[in-house]
């Protein structure tokens, strides 16, 4: 079986998660937003969920969110960070550590997972994916909220100029994401039903890079793509990254803004009530009825 090539240093991730995990709450806007926003989702299905699983739940932002939506009598919250589990709520049910990446739950034990904002770190998730469908009783369902290529565009343009300005190279500095484009697909590959993709921009406003590179180090979202450079950043890279990032980006206020992509998921693992599409060739209305 081929190994998937390593796109993120899982280690670092979880050594910035659990780093961010202490001051986790001045830094949750953006993952309290999320969270909000996939509560919202699960109200509008009229379905009980009694058993769900929080699959990256950080501080237990979605689980303090939830309110009573989608029914759940008992909700697993695992993060990849230790730190980040033992400070979510434990109201819901038991809290684990573990890594995305090797699920370790016998098939067919949820009615629910739910994961916002966590599974961009995940090096295989067509794997992911396949195991997050295993884990799902026939009919459960799957919904995630993760950042899309969009997302940082402004940083990621700033500190590649940046970097070409005053070191003669560039290194990648900002995480690639997933392309919404591909996203569906890799809902039908993992064996998902029913696959909807929906994409959304979150777009927040700074009063300079440094403080907006600051809230991304206390969400725990600092840079561990595999590739990175391993040295420290010269300050000159940095002063020059901000440089193009108020000349390229900042508004008339001189406040620089942050867009981040959100891609939604949704799928269900198969079962024989839900709608099927019909055989090929059954159709019985001509086309060209259809379109006059």
């Amino acid at each position: 079986m081929q190994t998937p090539p390593e796109v993120f240093d899982r280690g670092a991730v979880r050594r910035h998660r659990e780093r961010a995990a202490p001051g986790l709450p001045a830094y949750d806007f953006l993952i309290r937003e999320v969270a909000d926003r996939l509560a919202d989702c699960l109200s509008d299905i009229k379905r009980a969920f009694p058993l769900a699983l929080d699959l990256g739940c950080h501080g237990g932002q979605l689980a303090s969110v939830l309110g009573g939506r989608g029914s759940i009598e008992w909700l697993v919250q695992s993060d990849l960070s230790p730190a980040m589990a033992a400070q979510a709520s434990n109201g819901y049910g038991p809290r684990l550590a573990l890594d995305e990446e090797a699920l370790p739950f016998a098939d067919g034990q949820f009615d629910l997972v739910i994961s916002a904002l966590s599974l961009h770190w995940v090096n295989d998730l067509p794997g992911t994916l396949l195991q997050i469908r295993r884990t799902l009783k026939p009919d459960g369902l799957f919904l995630c909220a993760m950042l899309g290529g969009g997302t940082l565009d402004e940083l990621r343009q700033s500190l590649l100029a940046g970097e070409i300005e005053t070191v003669d190279g560039a290194s990648p500095r900002v995480s690639p994401f997933v392309d919404p484009h591909d996203a569906g697909a890799l809902l039908q590959r993992a064996g998902f039903a029913l696959p909807v993709v929906d994409t959304d921009r979150i777009v927040l406003s700074y009063a300079d890079p440094f403080a907006m590179m600051a809230e991304l180090r206390g969400m725990g979202e600092g840079n561990a793509v595999a590739a990175r450079r391993r040295n420290f950043t010269p300050r000159a890279v940095i002063e020059a990254g901000a440089r193009n990032y108020y000349q390229n980006h900042s508004d008339g206020d001189g406040r620089i803004p942050a867009t981040f992509q959100i891609v939604t998921l949704t799928g269900w693992a198969p079962h024989e009530s839900q709608q099927q599409p019909m055989a090929r060739g059954s159709g019985q209305t001509p086309l060209s009825d259809v379109l006059g």
